[in-house]
């Protein structure tokens, strides 16, 4: 009784003692900012566009699951994922679930940078110059682009595959959105309106954006992505003439060596003559999952196959990033604990301009010949004396191998690919080559509809 009273009195005594520093203790919390006070300077608006950059640095995006999911859906044989997360595996058998918890994870976080850059995009008159209203209106269309260009592709089907104005696509959101109500339950826009914007969003950012912008993204990123648009639409002329403009600005130099774009004496990798853009990673700042799945210093849950090695002609310095380890391959292009991604350089610019000259018929900034020896010949190989479709195919496969491009060339050259557990034929337009909308999603938005297939 008496330990009863003791605790009763010492309570008392504490509640008083609250009670008089109340005004003390009532304090702003400093985890979260009321959206009326966030956004009201021009310092606020550029620290948002940063958290922007921070949104695409996501492990569930260009931190590498989204280049990895959609590279281990489209492989042929390429690679083998060894590991036991179930997720990849289920990427690799093309028998995606519609709770797998990366394709939702995928499109959750595409949809948080959405939300950063509409934010952004809502608050540019705060801005202080105009100069820098355009600057950061460019930067934050570029990303938003960049964002809906990869969800289209994953979550619908392709430019080619049926009717694009007719395909359901992805929602487009465009404005911020702060609370959650009823007219936040968006349905699908379809795959041609998507593209659509996008353009629209490149164009105007490719007019507004520096040419020089650090580690940020410039106008060259731009129009890098609209060459990559272009490509994937069949738009060919639009496409090299895309490529052409980041090519001929001279900003970029390709490396002495290809794997100059990939290796570093310290846990570190900057970016090159080579980077029109990536994502910046850090100790500090973002994450590389490629790092964490592709080497053999880490999990080594991929494994180069045979096959793949195989197509390198002999003395192709490509060869060289990728080590034989007592009898397994293993790729040394994310060894790099804190290694920047690479999202885009200069060598993809040349494979595109090289391919879509030669199926325009045209000679925009060079010959398609030219261009495929100026890769060659980084390469340590010899000139070729003419050029096929096939060979320029073959280029590009070799050199962006393993960077998430896989999955937007198999559809776009109609080629297919194979089920890893029977070794049947799966073609380019198989529902099982498109993500399903994520479960979770289905359950929380009635006006979302699912992909055939799932």
């Amino acid at each position: 009784m008496k330990r009863i009273v003791i605790r009763a009195l010492a309570a008392a005594v504490l509640s008083g003692g609250l009670l008089s520093c109340n005004n003390q203790l009532n304090v702003q919390p400093v985890s979260q900012i009321d959206a009326s006070q966030a956004l009201n300077t021009s310092g606020d608006v550029q620290a948002a566009l940063v958290g922007c950059y921070t949104a695409i640095q996501s492990a569930n995006l260009y931190g590498g699951y989204l280049q990895f999911m959609s590279d281990l859906l489209a492989d042929n044989g390429d690679e083998s994922f060894v590991g036991t997360f179930s997720e990849p595996n289920q990427a690799q058998r093309k028998t995606l679930l519609v709770a797998n918890g990366e394709v939702s994870a995928i499109w959750l976080a595409a949809y948080d940078a959405i939300n950063r850059t509409n934010n952004v995009l809502a608050n540019t008159g705060k801005l202080s110059t105009p100069a820098l209203q355009a600057s950061v209106d460019g930067e934050a269309r570029f990303i938003r682009s960049l964002v809906y260009f990869d969800l289209v592709r994953l979550y619908a089907k392709a430019w080619n595959d049926g009717t694009p104005s007719a395909n359901p696509g992805v929602p487009l959101v465009l404005t911020p959105t702060t609370t959650v109500t009823s007219a936040s339950s968006v349905a699908r826009n379809t795959v041609a309106e998507v593209y659509t914007q996008i353009i629209s969003d490149l164009t105007k950012a490719e007019s507004e954006m520096p040419q020089a912008n650090g580690f940020f993204a410039t106008r060259y990123a731009a129009a890098g992505l609209l060459a990559r648009i272009y490509l994937q639409q069949g738009n060919y002329a639009a496409a090299a003439a895309a490529a052409n403009r980041v090519i001929a600005s001279g900003r970029y130099q390709l490396n002495a060596n290809y794997s100059d774009n990939f290796l570093s004496n310290s846990d570190l990798l900057s970016n090159t003559s080579e980077d029109v853009f990536a994502i910046q990673i850090s100790s500090q700042s973002g994450a590389n999952q490629l790092n964490t799945f592709y080497s053999q210093y880490r999990r080594a849950d991929v494994e180069i196959q045979p096959q793949f090695i195989r197509a390198f002609a002999s003395g192709d310095d490509r060869r060289s990033v990728y080590e034989n380890v007592q009898g397994t391959y293993y790729t040394n292009k994310y060894d790099v604990l804190y290694g920047n991604v690479k999202m885009m350089r200069l060598d993809e610019m040349y494979l595109i301009r090289a391919e879509a000259n030669f199926r325009a018929g045209t000679t925009v900034g060079a010959t398609p010949l030219a261009d495929i020896n100026t890769i060659r010949n980084r390469a340590q190989l010899s000139s070729l004396t003419t050029v096929t479709l096939a060979n320029i195919l073959q280029e590009r496969r070799l050199e962006l191998a393993f960077e998430g491009f896989a999955l937007g060339d198999l559809k776009r050259t109609m080629q297919s690919t194979i089920d890893p557990l029977n070794g049947a034929t799966i073609p380019w337009n198989s529902t099982r080559l498109v993500f399903p909308i994520p479960l979770r999603e289905i359950n929380a938005n009635p006006s979302l509809t699912q992909n055939p297939g799932y």
